[in-house]
């Protein structure tokens, strides 16, 4: 009777072994991406971080207490699913690779991989449009080349790699809001800038594609958010005609739209891709909408201000893109828990925080996670929970 009892529990054992991943149980997380991602590359492959803004305080000073390279006052998505998991902030790769060199190795639990200002589209896609990225040269390619060339330190072989890889929890993204974000700075139409979408999509796929080629069997992939909310956008399309605009939130209408057709044109890139490998497990996080519940009832939330930045250089949203958030003259709101947006481009902790809970707990992502690991008990998503 004992030997059977053994017997049994050795068969769960192995089945949790070996399908520990269906399950949500992961081993590594891979992160790609841009300023909604990036925790400290863009600082790390900067010549001088004098220029990059999130190297300043009040960058940082909600969790970390001094800037981290996080575009935030605290933490991001990423850093919050990776908290739900039991794991550790990922360090950017620029400082894996560092530590590499240095002889200092240690065992990580993963590796990010985003640069603020990355596109999806290679830097030439935009340069024969006239379009100059002001942040990096760094694209989702580049990274996927990154990744590629740091596998053989992860996994030691073909198969190996395989498995490892099959049991890392993939986040595309987000990606492609640079896509439009530089362009649009730049004075391109919505027309033109709407053409472009395609080929961001494309690259997006294209990615996907390889890295479930290379033996990735669960990614999460991002849509774009409501840009039409952002402080930014508002300032550079302030316009009179009150027609352009949501009256139950005050976004602009027209980028929304766009917004939404970027996400519709990735989701059916997905379900391509889907088809084409239907043993992977490739969830659709709806940024747009887990954002959009709250600019529809920010009090609900707790939130105080959605479209005006916490920091900036004055005047209607607090966004002025000649005065960044951290330099001399601009200024920094007292309660930033309390405001949805950060710096009128990126967004607070506690927005991140709310939009993870979001995918985390649904139901905001296609199909519904409901969780990634049994450690969703923990202290992680209780903090997510008291809301």
């Amino acid at each position: 009777m004992a030997s059977s009892s053994n017997c049994f529990i050795c068969i769960i054992i192995f089945l949790i072994a070996s399908f520990g991943h269906v399950f949500g149980c992961y081993e590594f997380i891979i992160s790609f991406g841009d300023s909604l991602a990036d925790t400290g590359n863009l600082i790390r492959l900067s010549r001088s971080n004098n220029h990059v803004t999130s190297a300043v305080l009040p960058y940082g000073e909600t969790f970390f207490h001094h800037p981290t390279g996080r575009f935030s006052d605290g933490r991001l998505v990423i850093d919050f699913i990776a908290e739900s998991m039991g794991f550790p902030f990922l360090p950017p790769y620029a400082g894996v690779m560092k530590n590499m060199s240095s002889s200092k190795n240690s065992i990580i639990k993963g590796v990010n991989f985003a640069v603020a200002g990355a596109t999806a589209v290679d830097i030439s896609f935009l340069e024969k449009r006239g379009i100059k990225n002001p942040a990096t040269n760094v694209s989702l390619g580049t990274q996927l080349d990154w990744f590629k060339q740091m596998l053989p330190i992860l996994c030691k072989s073909p198969t190996s790699c395989r498995k490892f890889l099959g049991n890392a929890l993939v986040l595309m993204g987000e990606i492609g809001g640079n896509d439009y974000n530089h362009p649009f700075s730049q004075g391109k139409s919505g027309e033109e800038v709407n053409s472009y979408v395609p080929a961001v999509i494309s690259a997006i796929g294209l990615a996907i594609n390889e890295l479930i080629e290379l033996g990735a069997q669960t990614l999460i992939v991002p849509g774009n958010l409501p840009i039409g909310c952002s402080s930014s956008y508002l300032t550079t399309f302030k316009d009179s005609n009150k027609n352009d605009y949501d009256t139950s939130t005050g976004c602009i209408n027209w980028l929304n739209d766009f917004a939404e057709y970027h996400n519709q044109l990735l989701q059916e890139e997905i379900h391509r891709i889907r088809e084409i490998h239907p043993h992977a497990n490739i969830i659709y996080a709806d940024y747009y909408n887990a954002a959009m519940q709250i600019y529809k009832s920010p009090k609900a939330f707790g939130f105080t201000s959605t479209i005006v930045a916490c920091c900036g250089g004055g005047g209607p949203y607090n966004f002025k893109s000649n005065i960044k958030c951290g330099s001399p003259s601009s200024n920094v709101c007292e309660n930033p828990s309390s405001y949805f947006s950060w710096d009128g481009v990126h967004l607070t902790e506690e927005a991140y925080k709310l939009i993870a809970k979001g995918l985390l707990q649904g139901p905001y992502t296609i199909p519904h996670m409901n969780g990634l690991c049994n450690s969703f008990d923990g202290l992680s998503i209780k903090e997510l929970s008291d809301q």
